[in-house]
């Protein structure tokens, strides 16, 4: 019985332990990252690490890789190469990166807006 009970608090505080450091890495998002200055959009029309932190790289490449897909169903859809999408995508984020956000610019060195 002893054993059992001891069982189950265990799991109960690993249960609880893991809702925590989820809740901690998930709290980090494309906004976050950018208002804290972390991330940065590129002429590439993909983001890039500006201050690596735990969890930014993650989160840069999971963002990238959908906008990769994205800007691919793009491209097929109106003949246009990846290549093309990928920079006109980069340019408009850039345009509407707000002010106090940092961006790759032409000479590779990253900028506060």
């Amino acid at each position: 019985m002893k054993r059992l009970h001891r069982m189950k608090t265990t799991l109960f505080t690993a249960f609880f332990i893991s809702l925590f450091f989820a809740s901690n890495c998930s709290a980090l998002d494309i906004h976050s990252a950018k208002a804290q200055g972390l991330i940065g959009e590129k002429p590439s029309g993909y983001l890039g690490v500006v201050s690596q932190q735990a969890g930014v790289v993650a989160l840069v490449k999971d963002i990238n890789n959908k906008r990769r897909a994205r800007y691919q169903e793009i491209a097929n859809s109106n003949g246009a190469s990846l290549d093309s999408i990928e920079k006109l995508a980069g340019q408009k984020a850039i345009s509407k990166t707000a002010s106090g956000y940092y961006y790759r610019n032409g000479a590779g060195a990253w900028v506060k807006k």
